[in-house]
């Protein structure tokens, strides 16, 4: 009995050896990749600061599932979000090199890393504030539902606006930077406000990241949010999971966006009403009704509707099950800047409770899908047209 204590402790000793020669290792790691890249990296934080940023953590943001944000004060008065990660990659020079990663993007519509902490088991990202916060409380809510805490109401011209940014910092992301970013986790409440209402796309805990090279990534390491995940995330039948699994989710944003109404909550009801949420805003499209009437808004002038049936054309393209078949985030900007005539009228949205889709993804493709990406258009190629390139800085390859 003695001897067999003596082995275990001997073997956990062993254990605890080598736990300590690899966090040595990793920390010098570490301190190499920062001596690397010097002023290039992001500024590092030590807890300590972090906690005297944000007063002790006196005023919490919000709170997802891989982190808590929270309100803070640089020395020049900035104001900044510090988000401690509560699961996060537990060999610091990995969580360093993604940090580095995510600290050389730079657009307009990108959310701005200033920092970080590695400090032990300590990880946390310092953001730039967005004043206004989410786009969901934009859309989900109305003045009238919280009266204690009253909401804007969007004008549909800058929820127009908003939808644009956003498709450039997921095309920045996509195309326009040496490291090829997939956010995996793109909704309405990953898209911060600033002073003006312009969007930039937030949260890139949960993205991964693959070189310029490849388009495609492991399924281990697809993830996101419920109601918002491309099909093929859950099977590789529906195909590969690429850049155009964002384009699903950045589609499904854009229809929440013209219903004004979550489609997490309208999986749930959908099996009580058997109505597939792409497919209630697919209907009212068609219908004499309108978009604006459909989320009962009392319908509204032309221009209006206007903008709200090419934004819901948009989204329906976006969410097409094969993703050959959905545009490219620069195709999206297009179609966004072109007139309605011009766009072509999506199929219906395929969803298994529908009687007129088929379960089956065997089955014949309906006539109105695109050969090509010009088939996004009525007349595309027949006429000539111009990209709008948006401002960015691009990523410097080190």
């Amino acid at each position: 009995m003695a001897l067999k204590f003596h082995r275990q402790i001997r073997s956990m000793s062993f254990v605890s050896n080598i736990m300590d020669k690899n966090i040595k290792a990793d920390n010098a790691n570490v301190e190499k990749l920062l001596k690397k890249y010097g002023s290039l990296a992001p500024r590092r934080y030590r807890y300590s600061e972090l906690k005297k940023i944000t007063s002790n953590f006196k005023q919490k943001l919000g709170e997802g599932g891989y982190g808590a944000v929270f309100l803070g004060t640089l020395g020049d008065r900035r104001a900044v979000a510090v988000k401690f990660l509560h699961h996060s990659r537990p060999n610091g020079e990995d969580f360093l090199n993604e940090v580095i990663s995510i600290g050389r993007t730079s657009h307009v519509n990108i959310v701005t890393l200033l920092g970080f902490c590695l400090e032990g088991s300590k990880r946390a990202l310092v953001y730039e504030h967005m004043p206004n916060g989410s786009l969901d409380r934009y859309i989900y809510s109305s003045p009238a539902s919280k009266p204690e805490s009253p909401v804007t109401r969007l004008e549909w011209e800058t929820l127009q606006e908003i939808a644009a940014g956003v498709a450039r910092g997921l095309e920045y992301l996509h195309e326009g930077c040496n490291t090829r970013i997939i956010h995996f986790d793109v909704k309405p409440h990953n898209v911060l406000l600033d002073e003006a209402f312009r969007p930039k796309v937030a949260d890139f805990g949960m993205a991964k990241l693959c070189d310029p090279m490849e388009s495609i990534l492991s399924m281990a390491d697809a993830r996101g949010t419920v109601g918002f995940i491309a099909p093929e995330v859950f099977s590789r039948g529906f195909g590969v999971v690429s850049a155009k699994s964002d384009v699903y989710s950045y589609g499904m944003l854009l229809l929440e966006m013209v219903g004004g109404r979550s489609n997490v909550k309208a999986y749930a009801a959908a099996k009580e009403t058997d109505m597939f949420f792409p497919l209630w805003i697919y209907d009212h499209l068609l219908g004499d009704g309108g978009v604006l009437v459909a989320r009962q808004e009392g319908g509204g002038d032309a221009e209006e509707e206007t903008i709200a049936r090419k934004m819901a054309l948009v989204g329906l393209w976006c969410i097409q099950t094969v993703p050959a078949n959905r545009p490219s985030m620069a195709k999206v900007l297009e179609m966004l800047e072109r007139s309605i005539d011009e766009l072509a009228m999506p199929p219906r949205p395929y969803h298994p409770s529908s009687p007129s889709n088929s379960p089956s993804l065997s089955h014949s493709l309906p006539s109105s899908y695109p050969s090509s990406a010009s088939g996004f258009t009525q007349g595309y190629a027949s006429q000539p047209y111009q990209v709008t390139t948006p401002s960015v800085h691009f990523c410097k390859r080190f």
